[in-house]
């Protein structure tokens, strides 16, 4: 007598053709016995929380834009850039809104992939490598941070320590870093991150009330904050836009909301929703807090990483601990995407199975980490290079795929298209404004000085 499994997944009437998962987290066993064959029916209970969705979102969402908060308002000006943030927020909400649409309509398999299978299957190769470089383009970004703040952290806990020591070097402390968060990055769920996300969240807590507390009890050693006279609330120069690009990558999270559509337990509309609202506007409350203090503490003057402009004191070393832990328990929330997405893109695979074989996965787990690794002891400065990456993959990822990829779904359900016109022409606004503001951060890259991406 055989012994069959089959998996029982929420059905989607616009994948009927696409293989049903065989994917066993949690799960009840129902046993069916005849003379010829046994058929145990594995029936996949997902066990996210709203409460443990949104703090992996808030902790994708909240990176080193935080850093570059206070000197992107210094460079628009105060007023704007508060309205910058307010936009690029709701931009940002909004995509994510149209992206949980699609994913309703595709069910527990949602990804940029099986959107792009239902909407321009053509291209859905090519949707997913941005995704991948824009994921993994992040990920050196926070290798690169915790590389240069953890020398720091050891020169102001033993400033005896000699320069050339090996607890001072940079490449040491990525390599170090790396076996830190390797059993994190093989972690096939999201949901399962979402102790350390919390802890990570506990950095963002401390980086305000750093900021906070040094702007209403300054030491002595401090710059004198500016004046309300001194205060720009309006700029638009040449650094314009080398610092738009913050406000616009600032609140990229995209590339998780659809492992977070599958992890939800309750995953209608409604609970989507709060996670999206909450997750987003924990995010603007925090942006705008340390962007507006941290420039009215320093003024026009403010550094892109605010918390290198403290004088050294035993509190900014926490900050720069808190920041440093933030950045590389983040490194698992990007490698988790970029997997998902090569999985699709290289060889060998079938994008239509949401499930990797155990060697694929490792293998493009330790193809991931390696690259980021040589990638982040090689290159010290990504400031160009994360602005090309953001240009790309994270105006493609916020903007251009959730509008697009609505707007065709509504025009093949015709249902939709005649109680929903006002949000495809939202959605199409968003893509020419994605597209605007790709071009025009490319151009400002190739021909003016380059910006610094999320």
């Amino acid at each position: 007598m055989s012994e069959n499994h089959i998996s029982i997944e929420d059905t989607s009437p616009l994948l009927d053709d696409l293989p049903i998962l065989n994917h066993r987290d949690s799960e009840d066993d129902e046993l069916i016995d005849d003379d010829e064959i046994k058929i145990r029916i594995v029936r996949t209970v997902p066990k996210g929380t709203i409460l443990s969705s949104c703090i992996n979102l808030c902790n994708t969402i909240l990176g080193s834009g935080m850093l570059a908060m206070p000197s992107a308002l210094a460079a628009t000006g105060m007023g704007l850039g508060i309205l910058l943030i307010a936009f690029c927020a709701s931009c940002s909400a909004f995509g994510l809104f149209l992206l949980s649409q699609i994913a309703a309509q595709v069910g527990r398999k949602s990804s940029f992939f099986t959107c792009a299978s239902i909407t321009y299957p053509k291209a859905a190769l090519f949707f997913d490598l941005a995704i991948a470089i824009k994921c993994f383009g992040v990920s050196i970004s926070y290798l690169v941070i915790v590389g240069g703040l953890m020398p720091q952290i050891v020169a102001a806990f033993y400033p005896e320590t000699a320069l050339d020591s090996l607890w001072r070097s940079r490449d040491m402390w990525i390599t170090a870093c790396m076996f830190i968060i390797a059993p994190f990055a093989f972690l096939r769920r999201l949901d399962s991150l979402r102790y350390t996300s919390a802890v990570a969240l506990m950095a963002v807590v401390y980086l305000l009330l750093v900021v906070v507390s040094f702007y209403f009890f300054p030491s002595q050693d401090m710059p004198e904050p500016p004046t309300f006279g001194e205060i720009e609330w309006l700029k638009f120069d040449s650094n314009f836009l080398s610092h738009f690009p913050i406000f616009v990558f600032a609140f990229t999270c995209h590339q998780n909301i659809f492992s977070v559509h599958n992890e939800l337990e309750d995953n209608s509309s409604r609970q989507i929703n709060k996670v999206i609202s909450r997750s987003i506007g924990t995010s603007f409350v925090v942006y705008e807090t340390i962007g507006v203090i941290g420039y009215l503490t320093f003024g026009s003057n403010v550094l892109s990483n605010v918390i290198a402009q403290y004088p050294a004191s035993g509190i900014i070393t926490g900050g720069q601990c808190a920041i440093a832990f933030l950045v590389l328990f983040s490194y698992p929330l990007q490698c988790h995407p970029c997997r998902i997405c090569l999985d699709k893109v290289l060889p060998y695979g079938n994008p239509h199975d949401p499930n990797i074989s155990t060697s694929r996965f490792t293998l493009i787990t330790l193809g991931i980490m390696v690259s980021s690794y040589i990638c982040a002891v090689t290159i010290s400065d990504l400031s160009t290079i994360l602005s090309l990456v953001g240009a790309t993959g994270s105006t493609t990822i916020c903007y251009i795929l959730p509008g697009i990829f609505y707007y065709k779904l509504v025009e093949t359900q015709r249902q939709l298209n005649e109680r929903r016109p006002f949000l495809q022409i939202l959605a199409m606004s968003m893509v020419v404004f994605g597209f605007v503001v790709m071009f025009t951060c490319l151009g400002n890259i190739f021909f003016g000085s380059g910006a610094a991406g999320h």
